[in-house]
């Protein structure tokens, strides 16, 4: 019987990832009593320097209350340990006595799970639980953290389409999403209808032209009186750079310490706002980055959200009885199933919103798409569509 788990957090906090610590806390105790659980205070940087909350001596009480709490209730890291951090990880691991390791994250973190799993062979189990609000992992229909965010990037795209119906103008709204526009989708299921805003979604999925990103807006303007775009803040052009390496000079790009262009800082806005003002002059427009508010926010807590994230901590206890791999969230087409898939199937790939759910001649979301998005993220207010 196993006698220590290892459970850590990586990457973004989200709104429910403290639910997949809970849940997995808490099916050890069910499954494998007098087990110990040590929390990892920051990833892996806590196994490295042997950092650890005894989540075993927690009373269920308040592990439940920390489950409802948006946050990384351990810490999180954006460490990407290549082969000799993972040895030192290893090492930090068998002198805790870890039977099984447990890391909550996206794609990086399952990578580092595929790394140790190389390294350690069948002495420790390691598994991935899935979290990211980026919602890019394969062999997920959606991931843990994805539906709380956006349901906040819906509401307020449907508050600002109201906002600039009373007031007409451009609005431009820049998402979080590297790679993948998932999130930045989301922003029209709330769409009240085809009048509605966002009129206009830009999504990494495809290359971004400010040329037809200015006739894109002339047009709705035209056609609506106003015009609401949501943005991912990885978008790029057609030679394949980041947008902001477009707009921005090259000596006032920020880089984060992994080397990677920051995406949504206020030279993006600000580039934006250029390209606006010099295509459109004149006309009232403003651009925000709705930043890392989507991420975790209290107020957007999604129920089925956290339920699915608690779930996938129970699961992964399951998973590491079993010698580990990866947690799913599948879709049967009539209920989300938790299935276990091989880490090598996740571990540092991307999964990009499929080319179906944009419409062909247009920057808007097609039909299939629009399904997809009201099936995670259902209406939740009855709104009265305004006189203007």
């Amino acid at each position: 019987m196993p006698e220590t788990f290892v459970i850590a957090q990586g990457g973004g906090p989200t709104a429910v990832i403290n639910q997949t610590v809970a849940g997995a806390a808490l099916e050890v105790r069910k499954r494998h009593p007098g087990a110990r659980v040590l929390g990892a205070r920051h990833g892996v940087r806590g196994i490295r320097d042997g950092d650890y909350v005894d989540l075993s001596a927690v009373p269920e009480e308040q592990l439940r209350l920390i489950g409802n709490t948006p946050g990384a209730a351990l810490g999180s890291t954006r460490d990407k340990p290549d082969a000799a951090y993972c040895d030192v990880i290893l090492k930090g691991l068998q002198k805790a006595g870890a039977d099984a390791f447990i890391y909550i994250g996206g794609n990086d973190t399952s990578g580092t799970q595929q790394i140790l799993t190389d390294a350690a062979g069948d002495r420790i189990a390691f598994v991935h639980a899935p979290k990211t609000i980026d919602n890019d992992l394969e062999e997920n229909d959606h991931v843990p953290g994805f539906m709380s965010a956006a349901e906040f990037v819906a509401g307020a795209f449907l508050s600002v389409d109201l906002d600039f119906r009373a007031l007409p103008g451009t609005y431009v709204g820049i998402v979080m999403g590297r790679h993948a526009g998932f999130l930045t989708a989301a922003s029209a299921a709330w769409r009240l209808d085809a009048e509605s805003g966002p009129h206009l979604i830009y999504v990494p999925e495809r290359a971004f032209s400010t040329e037809r990103f200015i006739d894109d807006v002339k047009a709705s303007l035209a056609r609506h009186g106003r015009c609401v775009v949501a943005v991912s803040e990885g978008v790029s052009t057609a030679d394949g750079k980041a947008l902001v390496e477009s707009l921005v000079p090259a000596d006032r790009l920020e880089r984060d310490q992994h080397g990677n262009v920051k995406l949504s800082g206020s030279d993006l806005t600000a580039a934006l706002e250029r390209a606006l003002a010099t295509g459109l002059p004149g006309k009232r427009a403003r651009v925000d980055a709705l930043g890392y508010m989507p991420r975790g926010a209290i107020s957007a807590i999604n129920a089925v959200d956290a339920q699915e994230a608690f779930d996938a901590g129970a699961f992964a206890v399951q998973v590491a009885a079993e010698g580990g791999g990866s947690v799913a969230l599948q879709y049967d087409g009539t209920r989300t199933v938790l299935k276990k898939v091989p880490l090598v199937n996740v571990a540092g790939k991307t999964r990009h919103m499929p080319d179906d759910f944009l419409q062909p001649d247009a920057n808007a979301l097609s039909e299939t798409g629009m399904a997809y998005f009201k099936r995670l993220v259902p209406e939740k207010y009855k709104i009265g569509k305004p006189f203007v």
